[in-house]
């Protein structure tokens, strides 16, 4: 976005140094491959919510680039983008390799220079302005006016940015799922829940989440799970991913509503066993059963003859079950990192480092990470565009 943005504005030489051999890699996966390119979010103010590191300071930027901007953009280049009931927006074709294509298409067209299997190993600030690279893949010092890390959540980009006298903010995973202790619920792999509320204390800090939940055979996961642990990444990590999440799992119905439901269900369906007549339709019958058994009363039990403390005890796990944390889900699994150069060494109305002139910065090399829904996409878009912007007007 940043090479694209500078050379459409008459940048002479922009040159791409990609270390992989194939660029954008982390669009073809993304999505399942279909690629959530952005959020029909269309308040920048409202935008920056959705970001647990940087939200007030990209206010900013938002402003200027934001969901509608980067929607548009698109078009004009080529790619039409569809939004989904939830507000995620995917390419018209499905397929991130449209999104792959669009832009590959709009550097050639803008006179992008591409190099792949460049691994810039070091940057050097030169006396007299510019910098000089080094690494694997060059056969001697490149010379750059200006040069933008872009490098992601890759340990060498803050390697990079630290030499050149930037503070980084230690990475920690964001967006995982949780690993529970919790047998009974995790033998009910692959139920998804909608409107289910999470509610995490760790020392004198919360977090709470409400939304849809995706039962793993190790424990939850789904957006609303991965929205808590990227809200609560950090405070996670400092406890060693242990701690007890509470969960209701009533969809807003309360205990005074799943009490007198369960009350309701004694009278009303008295001669039907517990297994037969669940009292609340939005849980699947494999979870209401496991619900039992976590109650410790059989399933074939009548409901005229349920015992005071087993319907207290399902009171508890349907409006507030505590659910032992063990861990976060697989290395690997998780889909950002929070941390990255500190925003206040950054000017975000240009992304220009304030430590190093000509040197700007943008993406989750950035203390930013934004939950799931194509918000860490726009964050990229965003930055990508202001720093094109900028670098462009410096040769003006």
């Amino acid at each position: 976005m940043a090479a694209i943005t500078a050379a459409e504005q008459g940048l002479p030489r922009v040159l791409v140094l990609e270390g992989t051999p194939e660029p954008l890699q982390k669009v073809r996966i993304s999505g399942g491959g279909r690629c959530n390119v952005t959020h029909a979010c269309w308040d920048p103010r409202e935008l920056a919510t959705h970001y647990p590191r940087g939200s007030r300071p990209l206010r900013g930027p938002f402003s200027r680039f934001a969901c509608g901007d980067a929607i548009s953009w698109f078009e004009e280049h080529g790619l039409t983008l569809v939004e989904e009931p939830d507000g995620r927006m995917f390419p018209q074709q499905n397929r991130s390799e449209a999104v792959i294509q669009c832009l590959q298409n709009a550097a050639r067209a803008a006179g992008v220079q591409l190099r792949t299997r460049v691994m810039v190993q070091q940057v050097q600030s030169q006396s007299d302005g510019g910098f000089a690279l080094v690494g694997r893949g060059l056969e001697s010092p490149l010379r750059a006016r200006q040069l933008m890390l872009a490098t992601g959540g890759h340990p060498s980009g803050r390697r990079i940015a630290e030499a050149l006298g930037h503070q980084v903010v230690p990475p920690v995973p964001s967006l995982f799922s949780l690993s529970l202790q919790a047998k009974p619920l995790v033998a009910c792999s692959g139920i998804a829940i909608d409107d289910v509320s999470l509610d995490l204390k760790l020392g004198d800090q919360r977090f709470r989440q409400t939304g849809r939940v995706l039962i793993t055979h190790r424990g939850l996961s789904g957006p609303a799970t991965l929205r808590l642990s990227a809200f609560a990444a950090r405070a996670l990590h400092a406890s060693h991913y242990q701690g007890e999440l509470k969960v209701d799992w009533s969809a807003g119905l309360g205990r005074q509503g799943v009490e007198q439901r369960l009350q309701q269900w004694r009278q009303e369906q008295a001669r039907r066993t517990l297994a037969a007549a669940k009292p609340m339709e939005h849980l699947p019958r494999r979870l209401w059963q496991a619900f039992l058994s976590m109650a410790g009363v059989e399933a074939d039990r009548r409901w005229a003859d349920l015992p005071l403390k087993a319907e207290r005890q399902l009171l508890e796990i349907l409006c507030a079950q505590r659910l032992p944390i063990k861990g976060r889900g697989p290395f690997g699994e998780e889909f950002v990192t929070a941390g990255g150069v500190d925003l206040g060494e950054v000017n975000l109305a240009t992304m220009e480092s304030r430590r190093c002139p000509g040197l700007y910065l943008a993406g989750e090399l950035l203390d930013v990470d934004g939950v799931t829904g194509g918000f860490n996409f726009q964050a990229c878009w965003s930055g990508g565009w202001l720093a094109g912007q900028a670098i462009a007007a410096t040769v003006a």
